[in-house]
């Protein structure tokens, strides 16, 4: 694994990325703010759905530097130049691609792939992976994790993505996760701000409260 860079240490106070599949790029500014509002510090964009770019552009505009924004669903080397050149420092992948991960390196980027089995998570992190995106979560569960971390290198960031609830947060943890990708469960195409403001304070004071209590 390689040494852990300043946009991961600068997200460990608060590992919560917001996927953000089907936003609206009119809409994005005002959904970023809410949630940096309420605390999350990474938002990922997934690009299979219309007008991704133009939100991650947007929510780069609008948000602080110091907020890591990116494109999910990121299958392709052009997919991760045309997120960089949005902006975006952040790509994350629904599979372990060893030729995405040392593209995203190149350009400065925190690699994020997906992973489920013990071998994609070695050969994510022979290739220079700053996290491991557990994907579909809910089929691996908690005691999948647990029983793949146990045999990673100590310190690995393990983020489990699919079906997690503010609820179920702190079970996860207590398996050995260190951060979360929230998609549905916090947002949705055509969610306003008032809802996603009322998840994502749910998410961040559930995750305050496990941080205190480990």
């Amino acid at each position: 694994m390689t040494a852990t860079p300043p946009l991961l240490q600068a997200l460990r106070p608060m590992p919560l990325i917001a996927i953000l599949r089907g936003l609206d790029p009119h809409h994005a500014a005002d959904i970023g703010q809410t949630l940096v509002a309420c605390g999350f510090r990474a938002l990922e964009v997934p690009l299979n759905r219309p007008g991704a770019l133009g939100c991650i552009k947007a929510l780069v505009r609008a948000l602080p530097s110091d907020v890591l924004i990116g494109g999910g669903t990121m299958c392709t080397a052009q997919d991760v130049d045309d997120v960089h050149a949005a902006g975006g420092r952040l790509m994350v992948s629904p599979h372990c691609d060893a030729r995405l991960i040392e593209h995203a390196l190149r350009l400065d980027m925190l690699a994020v792939p997906g992973v489920i089995t013990p071998t994609e998570a070695f050969t994510a992190l022979q290739n220079g992976a700053h996290a491991l995106k557990l994907f579909p979560a809910d089929i691996l569960g908690p005691g999948g994790l647990k029983a793949l971390a146990s045999v990673l290198p100590l310190g690995t960031e393990l983020w489990p993505v699919g079906g997690i609830t503010a609820h179920s947060m702190r079970t996860w943890v207590d398996a050995g996760a260190t951060g979360f990708g929230i998609g549905s469960q916090l947002y949705a195409p055509g969610s306003g701000t008032a809802l996603v403001r009322t998840k994502a304070l749910e998410y961040v004071q559930a995750w305050e409260r496990g941080n205190d209590a480990s």
